[in-house]
């Protein structure tokens, strides 16, 4: 059923976008379903997947940031209390993560996005009409290097005319020459999951077809990383010069950025810069009149983290509901639209024009081992020098924290890196740990997006880990019965314990989990395990009292 309907969306391709039309407050399901040719229930199991697409949603007019990053803060509730002395407390929800954890205490509020304090000045807000976002917002929190080879912070590569010159430069090699270039270079995505980015776009050279795209995955919105929203506001040239050498390596025509609502400056910025462009024929038709044609559409979420997952966001872009689909085949052989399509991450786009310009031998011996290059980490409100951060691959990792990060704002017990599925990496840890995929893995944690969030020693283990199966619940598609009946019972588990109604037994958590681990179709529930099993190897002293024993400790109240 699932191929039928991507069939059919893509009759109307990009241009009428499926999607789209389902977005629109005033959609009438009958109208789309004749118009694309497929069911009413399709049009209708689409429209109410998505958060923001739910009338209640649509009934606020402030949403407070719930991510890991702003729960940590612990200043959210005073969040909250501030917006209501100016909107009534209907007229308030919560949104997960709006990509201000550098400043936590974040809320959003007509289409922008405020924080560090910035509640206070609701009341103003309210009377005045949104700002236009100036670049200084765009810059509101740091960024550094520490790597002698800059990748991806460097002040180069603003300007249409060093694009333009990338462009040619390419145009005059071979698609041989230059995907031997990026396989050297020995790339990874840097979405999480690390595959070589040259073996994965070999694959969609190989495929013969009429129609092949390009997806840039801009909706990875684990709480605590910004570091998308960064390249996207900041760095868009090298975004979009990365899809193009994809483009022109499989010969699209066509790609997609399809960038979570959250962010809604990211939005804007991308926008412009695709217009900007067009306008001069860098994007487009015959691109320099070299008979390559290529163009970028910028498609807007509409509030689900499980459009992170690449074969869900395709269903996403298709019309469709947003639920995971069983791989292979992979999205190299059938992707958008049942063809062909390369997919990756914004920072993997964004490495690309400084690997060709480099060379594939001096990008590869930047890093560590099979983890080369330069990797974007993003520090949260916990350290003293939040923001964004270059590194090379395989720093140590008590580096990063003490000599960029400096230090800790307050007693920290454990890091959540990587993402609500990334590692809980207790502070005793650190010191064994590089920042590199293979460091990560062998000592049983996970870098993922490379978001470090810090968890303070006065904010109760118990809580954060029933804060993960909150989120896994309300984020998961639903498909498979393991993430979406595994994280309620977890969750319930889990709440019943913090509240003395029922003590956790081990063995039933642990079936939980495995059951979560192996069963799972995707990461989100086959994830969530790990910084569980993470808390409960390094933190048992603190979660002890939460479950059964012989001594029936009783539940200590949080």
């Amino acid at each position: 059923m699932s191929k039928n309907i991507s069939k059919l969306s893509g009759r109307k391709g990009l241009e009428d976008n499926l999607f789209e039309r389902v977005k629109q407050p005033q959609a009438n399901i009958g109208e789309v379903a004749e118009r694309y040719l497929i069911g009413k229930s399709t049009v209708y199991g689409s429209q109410t997947f998505y958060e923001f697409l739910d009338d209640g949603h649509r009934d606020k007019q402030a949403w407070v940031c719930n991510g890991s990053s702003c729960l940590c803060s612990g200043n959210q509730g005073l969040v909250r209390s501030q917006l209501e002395a100016s909107l009534a407390p209907d007229e308030i929800g919560s949104m997960t993560c709006l990509g201000h954890c550098y400043d936590a205490d974040a809320f959003h509020f007509r289409g922008r996005n405020y924080s560090g304090g910035r509640s206070a000045d609701i009341d103003q807000l309210v009377q005045k009409a949104v700002p236009d976002i100036t670049a200084e917002e765009l810059r509101s929190y740091s960024v550094t290097c520490t790597s002698q080879t800059a990748i991806l912070t460097d002040g180069n590569f603003q300007t249409t005319n060093e694009y333009t010159e990338a462009l040619q430069t390419l145009l005059d090699q071979s698609r041989s020459a230059v995907i031997e270039t990026i396989k050297t270079s020995g790339l990874r995505g840097r979405g999480g999951a690390g595959f070589p980015a040259g073996v994965k776009w070999q694959s969609c050279m190989d495929v013969s077809a009429e129609t092949k795209y390009i997806v840039c995955n801009a909706d990875e919105g684990d709480p605590g990383a910004f570091s998308d929203r960064y390249l996207l506001e900041q760095q868009s040239l090298r975004v979009i010069f990365g899809m193009l050498v994809a483009a022109w390596l499989a010969e699209a025509k066509l790609g997609v950025i399809y960038i979570r609502a959250e962010y809604p400056e990211s939005v804007a910025v991308t926008r412009q810069t695709i217009a900007a462009l067009q306008a001069e024929k860098l994007l487009g038709e015959n691109i320099l009149n070299q008979g390559f044609s290529f163009d970028i559409k910028v498609i807007e979420g509409a509030g689900a983290y499980i459009c992170g997952e690449e074969t869900a966001l395709i269903a996403s872009i298709e019309g469709r509901r947003a639920e995971v689909d069983v791989r292979p085949p992979f999205p190299t052989e059938q992707g958008l639209f049942k063809q062909p399509t390369i997919l990756n991450n914004v920072e993997t786009f964004a490495a690309i024009q400084r690997v060709l310009e480099l060379g594939g031998e001096r990008f590869e011996a930047i890093g560590r081992g099979r983890s080369t290059g330069t990797k974007l980490l993003s520090l949260d409100a916990g350290f003293n020098r939040p923001g964004i951060v270059e590194v090379e691959m395989g720093m140590a990792l008590t580096t990063l924290v003490e000599d960029v990060g400096g230090g800790f704002r307050q007693p920290t017990k454990a890091i959540h890196i990587g993402g609500p599925l990334g590692g809980l990496v207790p502070v005793a840890k650190l010191a064994d740990l590089t920042i590199d995929f293979e460091s990560f893995s062998e000592a049983g944690f996970l870098l993922g997006h490379a978001s470090l969030v810090c968890i303070p020693e006065s904010f109760a283990l118990i809580r954060y880990l029933e804060h993960l199966f909150e989120f896994t619940r309300v984020e998961s598609c639903g498909k498979c019965f393991p993430c979406r009946l595994g994280s309620t019972r977890g969750q319930e588990m889990l709440s019943q314990a913090i509240n003395g109604k029922r003590l956790l037994k081990r063995s039933l958590l642990d079936d939980l989990l495995t059951t979560l681990q192996e069963g799972s179709l995707c990461a989100l529930g086959g994830g969530l395990p790990l910084p569980v099993m993470n808390a409960l190897q390094y933190f048992e002293a603190e979660l002890s009292p939460y479950f059964e024993s012989d001594d029936r400790i009783p539940v200590r109240s949080v």
